[in-house]
């Protein structure tokens, strides 16, 4: 028995952020695989630099902290269906969270380059014809609904990410302009990939949730390729938990 689900994107055109690994690149193919123009982007100078086949999407270097570059970026983009924001990491430079100025450098990469590239993208988004409307994704995370004394200031921006989210959705409402966020639970991804060296964590973490697994980054694709389609007409300004139960318990 299958009860899969396909979608049909074909004539969309949508952008990735930080496209090129884990939950960002498999959302990236499954637009891709559902026939959609995809542009990534990476902090690599080119696609060619990173080990992962990146040949299906066309490929933009963005530092999302560097605002003359995301401008840059917007700047070039007429139409746009589709914008995923999910470039962020926590430790941004190796950095102390509990420190100011690593709390602030949290911020900056995790939430306000997303902001800036959203606002600027407005008129693209606006200038969309899709069914449904166009559409914002933004990746949050559990730490934006529960405390974490390990990255106080990733979980700082996810909070505030998602809070944009809610705010963007009432603002744009009237161009046409759906947002919404997905906040994926523990998902397998080379940025958990340290947790695997250190059980008592893993487990921990683990046991908070409701489903004994780590889940995967197409499991969290799924949803966000459900946000953006005309399935979803009806939907913005809400959170798409991808958490194997953790909220629930």
């Amino acid at each position: 028995m299958t009860n899969a689900v396909t979608y049909d994107f074909r004539d969309t055109a949508v952008l990735v952020t930080g496209g090129t690994s884990g939950i960002g690149h498999a959302v990236a193919s499954a637009f891709g695989r559902a026939g959609a123009s995809v542009t990534i982007t990476g902090t690599r100078a080119a696609a060619s630099d990173y080990d992962t086949d990146l040949s299906a999407f066309t490929y933009r270097t963005l530092e999302v902290r560097d605002p003359d570059a995301v401008d840059a970026l917007a700047a070039g983009i007429e139409r746009l269906d589709v914008l995923v924001n999910n470039a962020g990491a926590n430790f941004p430079d190796g950095r102390d969270e509990w420190d100011p100025d690593g709390f602030a450098a949290a911020l900056d990469l995790n939430v306000e380059g997303a902001m800036r590239l959203t606002v600027r993208l407005r008129p693209a988004l606006a200038a969309s014809t899709m069914a449904g409307g166009a559409s914002v994704v933004n990746l949050v995370s559990m730490t934006a609904f529960r405390s974490t004394t390990i990255v106080p200031g990733y979980s700082a921006a996810k909070a505030a990410l998602l809070a944009l989210t809610r705010n963007l959705a009432v603002h744009w409402a009237g161009d046409g302009i759906r947002v919404n966020a997905v906040a994926p639970g523990l998902i397998d991804t080379p940025m958990t990939a340290p947790m695997r060296h250190l059980p008592d964590l893993l487990d921990a973490e683990l046991a908070k949730g409701a489903l004994p697994r780590m889940g995967t980054p197409a499991e969290v694709a799924a949803a966000v390729l459900f946000l953006s389609s005309e399935a979803s007409a009806f939907t913005t300004g809400t959170a798409f938990a991808v958490d194997g139960g953790y909220l629930a318990r």
